[in-house]
């Protein structure tokens, strides 16, 4: 992608947030958004776009190591950065290092009690603990991890705060691997340069809850997955090392691990016989239905059970909680009229009725709502390029997460869109890579459906509340 497509494409990014928040401000004063919540929504949207503009041709031509150093060591700066900020921040304005309360604290008073036990030698206390704590299997991972930072390290709420950090910026890595090797080197250093800059994923640095952690997971199994067979190195660790990031993805997030087996099975299924021969596939195939039938007769396999008997028949739980509120418009909030949108949503909150974390992150939710028409060409260009036997595994862990997202009780929630951000970052620097002339008039067409879309969004809350 040339510099000057680059600078093209943010400054529309730029101009639809810009108009998007100008018009929804004056048409709806009496419920704007804050000047505080407005300048730090600019910023991020600023943040990314600018930034992703200015280095991208700068570190484009670099030899790999010293991009990898770059990336690296920018992201982790930044995040650090915030990490500090953001604690301070949280405790002058609101006494406690916390965006708000909710999990994150539970997590943290949780994760503390159980450190000050096992630094006792109380272990069968801390066990029994640990078991009265958490809800399922999904809920231990994050609560053992944190017990085991503030075992070693004490109780300080950065502790955990440094490591995700850290997480964050080697993310910037695994992307452009996994990245550069299904779409080539270009796409790989745009992938990575974006993620450097991704405000969202700098913010979850900042935050005491774990979806940093299911997404450096996640993103590093799949990773692992396309390297065991890109490289065809089939040794002891190259199979173990993808096999046990499954498993413990299971421990944050079980339909992270359900979505990892799937996309590894359908890689290897439609791989092309030059990587993957019909030997090898029955092989791999083999052991991958292996593992999967003894992830079944665990606490795993109850987890899964449990998501398909109850969420996906909760699938028009977002309807029904607006109905029980009182809300109008609840039919909208279907899946099956949500699911279209799997990509995009949730839409970015521009009005002063949503929660203040929505409001903190509102500029980083416009970025992904912008990106996702790239996402989405992506897939018509992989179709188009007769790519889409290497778009498999990301293409099929990605389709199937925000499948299963929308068709549940949680369509609605930019939490769970979370682990599905940094592939929409590659599928989008693949696009961005790859566009054709004809493709900018597709794009012209979305940046208006977009701003539309953020309006009448933004009304939908106001009006759902009886404000407008």
């Amino acid at each position: 992608m040339s510099k000057q497509l680059t600078r093209y494409i943010a400054l529309y990014g730029v101009g639809v947030y810009l108009l998007a928040l100008l018009v929804i401000s004056i048409v709806f004063h009496d419920y704007a958004l804050e000047l505080k919540w407005m300048l730090w929504g600019i910023g991020e949207v600023l943040f990314f776009f600018v930034l992703t503009t200015v280095f991208y041709p700068r570190w484009k031509g670099d030899e790999p190591k010293k991009f990898w150093r770059k990336v690296f060591w920018v992201a982790l700066a930044i995040r650090l950065l915030y990490v500090v900020l953001s604690y301070y921040y949280f405790m002058l304005s609101l006494g406690y290092a916390f965006d708000g309360p909710g999990d994150a604290v539970g997590y943290y008073n949780r994760s503390v009690a159980l450190s000050r036990y096992i630094r006792r030698g109380d272990f069968g206390i801390a066990i029994d603990l640990l078991k009265g704590y958490s809800m399922g299997f999904s809920d231990h991972g994050y609560l053992i991890w944190l017990t085991l930072l503030h075992t070693i390290f004490g109780s300080g709420v950065l502790v955990a705060r440094v490591f995700k950090a850290l997480m964050s910026a080697y993310l910037c890595i695994v992307v452009y691997k996994l990245a550069s090797r299904t779409f080539g080197e270009r796409t790989g250093r745009l992938a990575a340069v974006m993620c450097v800059f991704m405000p969202i994923l700098i913010q979850l640095a900042g935050m005491h809850i774990k979806e940093m952690e299911m997404i450096f997971i996640s993103i590093l199994a799949l990773e692992r997955m396309d390297y065991l067979i890109r490289s065809k190195k089939y040794t002891f660790w190259n199979v173990l090392f993808p096999v046990l990031l499954i498993g413990l993805s299971f421990g944050f997030r079980t339909v992270i691990g359900m979505c990892l087996i799937f996309a590894f099975l359908v890689f290897v299924i439609l791989s092309p016989n030059h990587l993957v021969n019909r030997k090898s596939k029955i092989i791999t195939l083999s052991v991958t239905m292996a593992v999967f039938l003894l992830f079944l007769f665990t606490v795993i396999g109850s987890e899964m059970k449990i998501i398909y008997r109850l969420n996906f028949s909760g699938a028009d739980y977002m309807a029904k909680k607006y109905e029980s509120m009182g809300l109008k418009y609840g039919e909208i909030a279907k899946s099956k009229y949500l699911f279209p949108g799997a990509f995009v949503l949730p839409l970015s909150p521009m009005v002063d009725v949503s929660p203040d974390h929505n409001k903190l992150i509102h500029g980083s939710t416009y970025v992904k709502n912008f990106l996702a028409f790239f996402a989405m060409l992506a897939i018509v260009i992989a179709i188009r390029q007769k790519k889409w036997r290497d778009f498999s595994l990301i293409g099929a862990y990605e389709l199937s997460y925000l499948a299963i997202i929308m068709f549940t009780f949680t369509s609605n929630s930019e939490r769970f869109h979370e682990p599905a951000i940094p592939l929409i970052l590659v599928m989008a620097a693949y696009a961005m890579t790859h566009l054709r002339r004809k493709d900018l008039k597709l794009f012209y067409v979305y940046c208006g459906v977009l701003f539309v879309a953020l309006v009448v969004w933004n009304w939908l809350k106001l009006s759902a509340r009886g404000l407008v």
